[in-house]
């Protein structure tokens, strides 16, 4: 082998190691069998990096290869993330690629979080991004409307103190600050007042406290009564007062009507009127056995005849009897 050969040779060895070298330093591996390169667009990568890992389902299976600004009219500012997987394994054009932190400290990298619905993903296809927040961008995310607000708040409450402070005179001021001063002795009246309310209770307690007892023995006398109410079958006693007061009526009613002996007593005229004159005949009989006992009753031991009637002395009611 002449000298001119080996030279050619170690010169195509040496460009050789040289490209690959190259390539490798770019995470490309001209070696690897079903190399596939996929392009992602970001609006903003989080800090991602060439050489940065690609997995999927936690497993290595590429590098982030070149980033580089779209030089699209219409996309001005977005950045083009060109992808090489070097494992065979297939996902469909809907899988997305997602920029997380891999720890709180480290650097970013992208996971393919695979689809199988659909078309599979060529090499050359655009797949859809997305960026995960990590917990301090979150933090800024939300710490960043608050102060925005804050700051807006600030700048207002600048903006009213110095009107504030342009509108009131020296006077006002002064008057103001009086007005304050008055409102810490009215808020020191306050405060005694409270301590006298409270010095009250205090001294009430014992009193209050009989009160709630007593209306406790009251509440649970009437919890009795009720119960005692309850258990005396009150409706039963109150259907007995109704019929009697109905059975009642009913005799009144008959005695209204002239039934029975005490209705035709007070009813029957006839009756009262004979009962008049009996009580009159009885009254006459009693008047002539005091006149003229002896007409009644006659008793002689000897013989002695009766004293005759007098008519004239009985209508004088003078007694009739005998003479000496």
């Amino acid at each position: 082998m002449s000298r001119e050969l080996k030279t050619g040779l170690v010169a195509v060895a040496v460009i050789a190691l040289f490209i690959w070298g190259f390539n490798f330093l770019k995470g490309e591996n001209i070696f690897a069998k079903n190399s596939r390169h996929f392009f992602v667009e970001y609006n903003n990568i989080q800090g991602l990096k060439k050489s940065s890992t690609v997995t999927i389902n936690g497993l290595q299976v590429g590098k982030v290869v070149n980033i580089e600004f779209n030089n699209a009219a219409d996309k001005k500012g977005k950045l083009i993330v060109e992808l090489l997987i070097e494992n065979n394994i297939e996902f469909s054009e809907k899988s997305i690629a997602k920029i997380y932190s891999e720890s709180l400290m480290g650097g970013k990298s992208l996971a393919i979080i695979p689809s199988y619905e659909g078309d599979l993903a060529l090499d050359g296809d655009y797949l859809k991004g997305e960026v995960e927040s990590d917990i301090f961008s979150a933090v800024g995310e939300k710490l960043n409307p608050i102060q925005a607000k804050l700051e807006s708040v600030i700048v207002s409450a600048d903006s009213l103190l110095l009107g504030l402070n342009q509108t009131l005179s020296v006077e006002s001021r002064l008057s103001l600050g009086r007005s304050i001063k008055g409102l810490e002795y009215t808020i020191g009246d306050v405060r005694k007042t409270l301590g006298s309310v409270n010095e009250l209770l205090d001294s009430s307690k014992v009193g209050i406290k009989n009160t709630f007892d007593n209306t406790r023995i009251i509440t649970e006398n009437f919890m009795r009564l009720s119960d005692t109410l309850v258990n005396s079958n009150i409706g039963l006693t109150i259907k007995k007062a109704q019929k009697s007061l109905d059975y009642v009526n009913e005799l009144m009613a008959g005695v209204q009507r002239g039934e029975g002996s005490f209705g035709k007593f007070v009813k029957d005229e006839t009756m009262y009127n004979n009962l008049a004159k009996m009580s009159k005949e009885m009254e006459e009989l009693i008047r002539e056995m005091k006149l003229n006992p002896k007409r009644f009753v006659h008793f002689s031991l000897f013989g002695k005849k009766a004293v005759p009637f007098d008519a004239k002395k009985n209508e004088n009611n003078e007694t009739n009897t005998n003479k000496k």
